[in-house]
């Protein structure tokens, strides 16, 4: 799929997280000083790439595939894919990606 062409949402966020669970997405949920948490990072780790989505709110979503040979999988200097945007859209990108790159 190219960069221009656009998935219509399929998954709202609810479903899309559940779906990003059920494919084995670990989540961490990083908090500020006050301890509020700021985000829901998901990871999953799979044949030789590894997805990283974060929620920053539901309009501001960023997720992003990479090789697995990344060394700050938060801070990548190369990706594969990469979509930032409405949580609907985001998810159902990332969800709709084959597994193996």
């Amino acid at each position: 799929m190219s960069s221009a062409e656009a998935v219509a949402p399929v998954f709202d966020i609810e479903t899309g997280l559940q779906e990003l669970v059920a494919r084995g997405y670990q989540f961490v949920h990083p908090a500020d000083e006050r301890g509020e948490v700021v985000a829901v990072v998901g990871v999953r780790v799979h044949d030789d790439v590894v997805d990283v989505v974060r929620l920053n709110a539901e309009d501001d979503v960023v997720a992003t595939r990479m090789p697995g040979t990344e060394e700050n999988i938060f801070e990548p200097e190369r990706w594969l894919w990469r979509r930032r945007g409405d949580g609907a859209q985001v998810l159902t990108e990332i969800l709709s990606l084959p597994d193996a790159c």
